[in-house]
């Protein structure tokens, strides 16, 4: 069975974007170990999920650094080159390389790719796409990258949860830049 893994940068006190969607705060002068962290996080991922909000900007932004010779680097490159898929009850199509646009049910659609043969999956936002897959117990294994900023208000991921979600703890580890990563699975045991 694949695994969906959620990589999101978030605030100490649990935001992934400011209450206008500000992310000024997020840490992106990542050092060398955090850059290999989240190469091996990726390595075994076939397929990028995304909501329609981020998958707006995200799109573009990696298929450009691919094709600029100064910013082409592997990174880009997995990222332009894994297929991606936008969840979407309002978008008739969307542009890209290697994208597909999603109109069903995000739980359905969500568990029968996970039943597929293939790499991994992987999901990065936005904030209420994440608190969907979050609410639905989609997501099987958690990389938080705790930014060292307290927002104060903002949108969260884990405000849509109708029972409480136990996580066991895989790893945390501290980087040089500041960010800490919290790696965490949902508990074997989960309320409701």
């Amino acid at each position: 069975m694949r695994k969906l893994k959620l990589q999101v940068q978030i605030s100490v006190d649990g935001f992934i974007a400011g209450p206008n969607g500000e992310m000024d705060w997020l840490i992106w002068n990542w050092d060398d170990a955090l850059m290999t962290y989240v190469k091996e996080l990726t390595e075994p991922v076939e397929t990028i999920l995304l909501g329609r909000k981020l998958a707006e900007g995200f799109i573009g932004a990696w298929q450009s650094r691919a094709e600029n010779p100064e910013t082409a680097d592997a990174g880009a490159h997995k990222m332009n080159d894994s297929h991606k898929i936008v969840f979407s009850s309002t978008l008739e199509r969307i542009e890209g390389k290697n994208v597909t646009l999603s109109q069903g049910d995000l739980v359905a659609e969500v568990t029968a790719l996970k039943v597929q043969t293939g790499g991994d999956l992987i999901a990065y936002g936005g904030a209420e796409f994440v608190s969907s897959l979050i609410k639905n117990n989609l997501v099987d294994d958690y990389h938080l990258f705790v930014n060292p900023v307290a927002l104060g208000s903002g949108m969260p991921i884990f405000s849509n949860l109708e029972n409480r979600l136990n996580l066991e703890l895989v790893k945390s580890q501290a980087f040089a830049c500041g960010i800490v990563v919290q790696n965490y699975k949902p508990a074997t045991a989960n309320e409701g």
